[in-house]
């Protein structure tokens, strides 16, 4: 029995490692994808759910960022995923494989009840890291940048919470399933939180003091993404 749809989330998802080991990025997230898509070619499959990234956008023209925004990555992450989305157009001319692009902004949160959360090896996440330091597991969280163009100086994401990720997604397969045309959308709240407002937050609900250690900016790290959601 052939899959209704295959929904693709595996990637190399680092920014700063994007930038010293692009041919990691290019190899896995591209390359890897190539392999993904001949096979569903081969057997069949129609539907196709493609995990990407607010990476694509770059630095924006505007804020909050709508879909039919330039695309102009600065970053080898986001140029590997973007490569993939004009991979998909190809490959719906050429096969008949319809998708949903769904381009994801900050994926954060918990299961409510508490039984799944985010586990990263290394954790590279900011509100897990803060909240590292509130449970002691480490001693303070590093600030890359203070003195961004951004009314506090930190940078501003938009942060989604994995829950209504997943709806996203159930929402994409139905589309496709009724039979829906191909589309892309952003995944984001349409808020954007600093990094010293994620900070803040923190220490209110925790009455951890959570110390700061200033590092310089990441090289290809925009200073504000913030999706239009609508």
């Amino acid at each position: 029995v052939l899959p209704v749809c295959v929904m693709h989330f595996a990637a190399s998802s680092l920014v700063g490692e994007s930038m010293q080991q692009p041919g990691k990025y290019w190899r896995n997230n591209l390359v890897q994808t190539l392999s993904l898509l001949d096979t569903l070619v081969a057997c069949g499959v129609k539907h196709f759910i493609f995990s990407s990234t607010a990476a694509v956008y770059g630095n924006p023209e505007q804020v909050p960022i709508p879909e039919s925004h330039p695309t102009r990555p600065i970053n080898p992450y986001g140029h590997s995923k973007l490569a993939v989305e004009h991979l998909l157009k190809d490959y719906e001319a050429a096969h008949g494989l319809r998708h949903v692009v769904l381009r994801y902004f900050n994926a954060a949160g918990a299961h409510p009840d508490g039984s799944l959360g985010e586990r990263h090896e290394p954790e590279t996440h900011l509100i897990p890291l803060v909240l590292q330091v509130a449970s002691g597991r480490r001693p303070e969280i590093a600030r890359f940048g203070s003195q961004h163009p951004t009314p506090d100086g930190s940078c501003v994401r938009d942060y989604i919470h994995v829950q209504d990720l997943c709806e996203a997604h159930l929402l994409a397969l139905r589309r496709l399933e009724a039979g829906g045309a191909s589309a892309t959308y952003n995944l984001g709240n349409g808020l954007g939180h600093s990094v010293n407002e994620v900070i803040a937050a923190a220490r209110r609900v925790t009455g951890h003091p959570i110390p700061v250690r200033d590092a310089p900016p990441r090289a290809g790290d925009p200073p504000v993404l913030v999706a239009d959601a609508a």
